[in-house]
């Protein structure tokens, strides 16, 4: 069974001695001193999480931003460099633009399916990247860009909310850190709110520190589902992996696509990438449209019954949002639009015949 909502902040220790013990320790996993440290559900969760990516050790946090932007603050201080992918979410972006490099971090921008090494400095402590890319889904190649961040005395940071554990563990492909948005496949049903830094034996000590001196926390409603969404993740994945391929296959056929943006496609970059380092895929992609205007597309994404219109993803539901790629080492240059779909576990055929009923209004 799981575990119940594990709530409170206060714990109670029979002597100062005691307390003096669990104070000195309180940075150490499965220490019960004050709420915001963990607690016996949060612990669980973490052991899980750890388990599965084969980890030293998880740090829970209050969301899948939080654990990227606590992840980059544990490896940079001022004067430091960060490397991040040119395709990385948008939201770790704008932390770099707009808090990191106003305290005094450079940040540099590149192509991550391109080789990393020249742009190493003797500064970076850092490389932050995405496996497969935010929208555009091009994947690199894991092991390469961890050699290299290794051989240069860097961490290297990479974002596996899309793949979880039960299809990549980039920690035994020498990635350092693993972030994750347990909001998305994790939990599952779009009803919570968390994020997990997961780390290897060098940088678990420092990481958990550092997260744990921002003062944040995941509640405990979220670890309660976190914990129920583990026990169904295998199973949610690879149904997620069927329909997604089910549903990109009958796009690929539809006059007004002219590319699927998929991992599992030949001809989406860094495929062989993916069959090498990946076990299976999910079913979040991208499609390119022929060229449109912006009323065709707006027609098209609100003619759709069964694709809700909303961020997130990983949920039982099918979403559908347009996406603008924001790329600068490497600017995007299809004049075609690029249409996000998230396949949740609705039946496949009334979602073929929802975006058939759609389609001809792209035209």
């Amino acid at each position: 069974m799981n575990l119940p909502i594990t709530q409170g902040s206060t714990m109670l220790f029979d002597t100062l001695a005691e307390f003096e013990a669990a104070r000195e320790a309180r940075y150490q996993p499965e220490t019960l001193y004050y709420g915001r440290y963990g607690n016996p559900a949060s612990f669980e969760l973490e052991r899980a999480v750890a388990a599965l990516e084969g980890a030293a050790g998880c740090i829970t946090v209050s969301a899948g931003l939080t654990a990227v932007t606590l992840a980059l603050m544990g490896a940079a201080k001022a004067g430091d460099h960060i490397l991040v992918a040119d395709n990385v979410y948008a939201p770790t972006r704008s932390f770099c633009d707009t808090v990191l490099a106003r305290y005094g971090v450079e940040i540099s921008y590149f192509d991550p399916m391109q080789d990393a090494a020249p742009h190493f400095r003797p500064n970076t402590s850092a490389v932050m990247f995405e496996a497969p890319g935010s929208g555009t889904f091009e994947v690199p190649d894991i092991s390469a860009i961890a050699a290299t961040a290794k051989d240069n005395g860097a961490v290297s940071i990479i974002d596996g909310t899309w793949a979880t554990p039960v299809f990549c563990q980039p920690l035994k492909l020498g990635a350092d850190v693993v972030v994750h948005s347990g909001s998305k496949y994790i939990g599952g049903h779009a009803d919570s709110m968390i994020g997990f830094i997961v780390c290897n034996a060098a940088t678990y000590g420092q990481m958990r520190k550092s997260a744990l001196a921002f003062g944040d926390k995941a509640g405990a409603q979220d670890v309660f589902l976190s914990l129920r969404g583990l026990r169904t993740l295998e199973m949610r994945m690879k149904a997620a992996e069927a329909a997604g391929l089910e549903i990109a296959r009958f796009l690929q056929d539809q006059p007004q696509i002219s590319q699927i943006l998929h991992p599992a496609f030949p001809d989406c970059p860094g495929h062989r990438n993916w069959k090498r380092e990946f076990s299976g895929a999910a079913g979040l992609f991208s499609v390119v449209t022929k060229p449109c205007p912006d009323e065709k597309l707006h027609a098209f994404v609100d003619a759709l019954d069964l694709f809700g219109i909303g961020v997130s993803w990983g949920g039982f539901e099918s979403l559908v949002l347009p996406v603008a790629p924001l790329r600068t080492a490497n600017p995007w240059t299809d004049e075609g639009r690029v249409i996000r779909f998230n396949i949740g576990f609705e039946n496949t055929d009334s979602l073929k015949a929802d975006l058939a009923r759609a389609l001809p209004l792209l035209d």
